[in-house]
């Protein structure tokens, strides 16, 4: 049987850099959908499934700016294991590196992952993979 980790840690975590604005000078909002998109799949990994596609994103608002040299921590969480889906929570948090206490909930979202043969079609999940 496979059990989700109580892990209170980041599945990410990354400094933003320049190279990740856009032409207001914060990051780059297809910059942070990518962090969402990497800690889903790592959390669905983390239940033992092996290949996974991203086939839904669902409503990502973003509430704050994200700043260069803000440190970005997704927070990923299980919600539910379909026959051959995982939906997954993501909840990203930017720490302003002058005051390391000070941290803003940029966005969450849920992400909605296949699970996948070596030649692209969905495969069930393990019986023993839940919530």
């Amino acid at each position: 049987m496979t059990t989700i980790p109580d892990d209170p840690h980041p599945a990410i975590r990354v400094c933003m850099m320049p190279a990740d604005t856009n032409a207001h000078g914060t990051i780059f909002g297809g910059k942070i959908l990518s962090l969402i998109d990497q800690a889903g799949a790592i959390a669905a990994h983390r239940l033992g499934v092996g290949r996974v596609v991203t086939i839904a994103m669902r409503e990502v608002v973003f509430t704050h700016p994200v700043r260069v040299g803000d440190i970005v921590s997704c927070y990923a969480e299980v919600l539910r294991v379909g026959r051959t889906s995982i939906t997954v929570c993501v909840r990203v948090v930017a720490h302003r590196p002058t005051d390391i206490k000070r941290s803003v909930e940029v966005t969450k979202a849920e992400a909605v992952y296949v699970s996948i043969d070596e030649t692209g079609r969905p495969i069930p999940i393990d019986a023993g993979a839940s919530v």
